[in-house]
């Protein structure tokens, strides 16, 4: 039994390599060609890195132009009362946190704040306002995130901190929370979770994958008036919904109009040839008589 010898490349590389089961089996075109394309990859890294930075300043540099309309925004919302908890009551991933407490809460916040800091990457801040209520004393809740690398630190663990809630007597909604989460237990409803505003404040536990801070950053604070007026679209499209029925049943009772005045005039050319019939026949019989009177 014969046995082909491998070609010269093959056997080339084999040979190099001393072991042929430790890497893969390329002819030389092939190797030369992989060869070009690890360059060209490194290149193309090297400008994606390159594109980041530039991107990064960018990003500085309209957080910069951008926030004197924040501030200007936030001053006009001011004089909208119930703005912010009604934006928020319409949202529907912040709304799924708020219980009947913490709505009658957040009555009274009168602004809300997305700072990201100065490098944008490591972390961005969000503070509550509150006007004098009868929950707490603070006047600003801040919750801060801190998400890695950064110039000073590189190698920080992702974390976050929040204010401490000075409640006032009888009235911390954290501890109602956690009162309901512990008769829930008790009961064994097994797959019900108490959800709630001032919980999720206060949860330190994955920074990272925050969802509600990352919808309050990147989605309400964009735009907060979108969930503001909620309400009002929806019955606006309700009115033209009506509206465009109305218009649909009016052209079904004139198509109706129609038809039954057709069918009225039908009635009334087949009375027409009726008595044209008769009115036939009362001249031929009038001709007849005077034939006969003349014959006689």
């Amino acid at each position: 039994m014969s046995t082909e010898a491998p070609p010269p490349a093959k056997a080339r590389k084999l040979d190099e390599s001393g072991d042929g089961e430790d890497g893969k089996d390329f002819d030389a075109e092939s190797q030369k060609a992989i060869e070009e394309i690890d360059g060209c990859q490194n290149e193309i890294d090297s400008l994606n890195e390159k594109a980041s930075e530039e991107i990064l300043k960018v990003e500085q540099k309209y957080n910069k132009m951008r926030k004197p309309f924040f501030e200007k925004r936030n001053k006009i919302i001011q004089k909208i009362p119930n703005f912010w908890v009604t934006a928020f009551v319409n949202h529907p991933q912040v709304s799924a946190l708020l219980d009947e407490e913490e709505e009658e809460c957040l009555h009274y916040m009168t602004q809300l704040e997305v700072e990201e800091f100065d490098d944008i990457k490591s972390g961005y801040r969000i503070k509550f306002h509150f006007s004098s209520n009868p929950y707490f004393k603070n006047e600003v809740l801040q919750k801060e995130f801190h998400l890695g690398s950064s110039e000073t630190d590189p190698f920080t663990e992702p974390r976050s901190e929040s204010t401490k809630i000075e409640w006032k007597d009888k009235m911390n909604l954290v501890e109602n929370a956690k009162s309901r989460m512990a008769k829930l237990k008790q009961g064994r409803k097994r797959g019900l979770d108490v959800k709630s505003f001032f919980l999720w404040f206060e949860d330190h536990e994955d920074p990272s994958q925050d969802e509600i801070a990352e919808v309050i950053k990147d989605d309400m604070w964009p735009n907060p008036l979108q969930y503001f007026l909620v309400p009002d679209i929806e019955v606006e499209n309700g009115v033209e919904e009506e509206e465009d029925e109305d218009v649909d049943e009016n052209v079904v009772v004139v198509e109706g109009e129609d038809e039954l005045g057709e069918e009225e005039d039908g009635d009334d050319d087949e009375d027409g040839e009726g008595l044209e019939g008769d009115d036939d026949d009362l001249d031929q019989a009038g001709a007849e008589e005077e034939e006969e009177a003349d014959d006689d």
